[in-house]
This record gives structure tokens, sequence and C-alpha cells, in this order.
């Protein structure tokens, strides 16, 4: 039986919006370390977001900040992710638009280690 014509809009409409729902995030403000820097970037903050979670599959992103770090301007970005436990930190390069780094930093407390005698 063929797809009925009146449906086909609808169908491709819902299939192209249900993986954008699955992974869209609203721009999420960026704080600059210091007075400036987004002026700098020659990648726009939705770019480097984007870029941020696409790295993290499921991610939501908690904070975000411009920064000098090591002589490059970088994005940086928070992310949780449900179900697992502290946070993702991916740095984006500000200038390319490509992610530099990517770490997991624990919520659990390191244990303290008593220095050799």
């Amino acid at each position: 039986m063929p797809f009925p014509r009146l449906l086909a809009p609808f169908a491709v409409a819902a299939f192209l919006a249900f993986p954008m729902a699955a992974h869209a995030q609203s721009l999420v403000p960026v704080t600059e370390d210091k007075p400036g820097l987004l002026k700098q970037a020659k990648v726009q903050p939705a770019e480097a977001q984007k870029a941020a979670l696409a790295r993290v599959p499921n991610g939501t992103i908690t904070k975000a900040e411009i920064e000098q770090e090591k002589k490059k301007l970088i994005y940086s970005y928070d992310i949780t992710v449900p179900g697992k436990s502290g946070i993702t930190e991916v740095h984006v390069d500000a200038t390319t638009g490509k992610v530099v780094s990517t770490e997991h930093e624990d919520d659990e407390p390191k244990p303290a280690t008593t220095p050799a005698k």
C-alpha cells in the first residue's frame, strides 16, 4: 500500500526534527575571563558550543567561558552527562573551532597523600 501523499511532508518533518530535539541545547552564555576576549574570537560561541557537545554525547553544558590558556584563546565548557558523575571539560580553539582537549573530572574527593619521609 503506497504511503499517502498528504502524510509525506509530516513524516519528513518529524524525521528531521527528532535528532535535533534529542541533542538541542539553547546557547549557554559565555563568561569572559578578561573583558574583550569574545571580540577577539574568530569562532562564534554557537559554533564552539556545537563542537563541544558533539564531543560529549547526551551532555548538557553547565558553564561556558572564554579564556587565554597557554597563549591560545579557547572556549572552555563544563559538560555533565545524566547518570555519570563529575564533569567533562572540553576546550575549543576560538580561532579554528576545533576541539583541542577533553578531560573528565570526577566529583569524588581524591584520597589525601602523605609525603614520604
